[in-house]
């Protein structure tokens, strides 16, 4: 258990606006990683190995991408106890995302809304902080999560992809191929069969060449929303076996509100995540392992504030989980109860 409970941190951090907050919690991490004061925060990560997508992962909780997006925090944040970690989402450029006020909490419903819009110091910055963690050193797993630019036209994103695949390549032991944040114009349209095949066809193509240069095949998952029906869930699984893809993470964040109607911020513009997440994303969850079969590597995520919550994701067919808003409302605890109670499930 960390030393500090974050019983004592919380009521301090949710008296600050919800970035401000999120912005001091990713500095002083920065800042103490690695120091005797970590202690604060660390816990031994739980012994649960998985084998998943050719990787041996320790346990089954990882953190999902979008809470460090300039990978600045991989060792403090692996220090919580978690299997793996997934940082970015990385652009090839550098962007300040959306205009500000642009995340907010809903805590009665144990949500976020977040528009922030894939802010992020570029792909050479990023490439710089995961060259100093040590954290894939101690036998831990790190993904590696790629977009595009908003600036980019939509017809030209496979090139913002392509630049991204290839500069995160040496250093991840998974990729993630992120098509789903609701914050970047137009990016969910590449989940369409035509958009998709294209883009993953040609991350396919690449990913081999990439494969022969560096001697080894990193394994590709593919972040999907969701705000998908059964239909468009089919299409994308008979896409991503056909490209070759090694997973699927399900699933992002959500433009539905109607599980936060009349609370306030509720209907402010991005994508709610949090616990009113939780039964679309095993839905899709669920829909994914029919059309993909067993054996098919599935990432959930979406929801998670309890050790019940992550159950009922591997329940719905998912291999491993991931959290995020958990983390915000519950802290570092989380981590480990997530992880005995999927021990358990053995």
């Amino acid at each position: 258990m960390p030393l500090l409970p974050y019983s004592l941190a919380r009521p301090f951090l949710f008296g600050l606006d919800p970035e401000a907050a999120h912005d001091l919690t990713m500095e002083s991490l920065a800042r103490l990683q690695g120091t005797p004061l970590a202690r604060a925060w660390s816990s031994p990560a739980v012994h649960d190995p998985i084998e998943l997508a050719g990787l041996r992962f320790p346990n089954r909780v990882g953190l999902a991408a979008g809470l460090d997006k300039n990978a600045r925090c991989i060792d403090g944040l692996g220090a919580m106890g978690f299997g793996f970690v997934e940082v970015g989402t990385v652009t090839p450029r550098p962007q300040p995302g959306n205009p500000k006020p642009r995340m907010f909490r809903l805590p009665q419903a144990h949500a976020l809304i977040n528009r922030l819009g894939f802010n992020n110091d570029g792909l050479d910055a990023f490439l710089a902080n995961v060259k100093r963690s040590s954290f894939r050193q101690r036998g831990r797993i790190l993904g590696l999560n790629i977009g595009k630019n908003a600036a980019t036209p939509i017809e030209d994103a496979t090139s913002d992809y392509l630049t991204g695949l290839e500069g995160v390549y040496p250093h991840a032991d998974y990729v993630t191929v992120n098509i789903s944040s609701p914050n970047t114009k137009n990016l969910r349209a590449l989940q369409s069969d035509e958009a998709l095949d294209s883009l993953l066809g040609a991350i396919a193509q690449r990913r081999e060449t990439l494969a022969t240069t560096y001697g080894r095949r990193v394994p590709v998952f593919v972040k999907i929303a969701p705000d998908l029906d059964e239909a468009q869930v089919d299409v994308i699984a008979a896409t991503l076996r056909r490209h070759g893809m090694d997973g699927v993470i399900a699933t992002n964040t959500t433009i539905s509100r109607e599980a936060v109607q009349g609370l306030p911020y509720a209907q402010e513009t991005g994508g709610l995540s949090g616990a009113p997440v939780l039964a679309a994303s095993n839905r899709v969850i669920s829909q994914l392992r029919a059309a993909l079969g067993a054996g098919f590597p599935i990432i959930g995520v979406g929801g998670i504030l309890s050790a019940e919550d992550a159950v009922s994701k591997v329940r719905a067919g998912a291999d491993v989980v991931q959290i995020y808003t958990g983390l915000i409302y519950k802290g570092p605890a989380l981590v480990g109860e997530v992880a005995s109670a999927l021990k358990r499930m053995r």
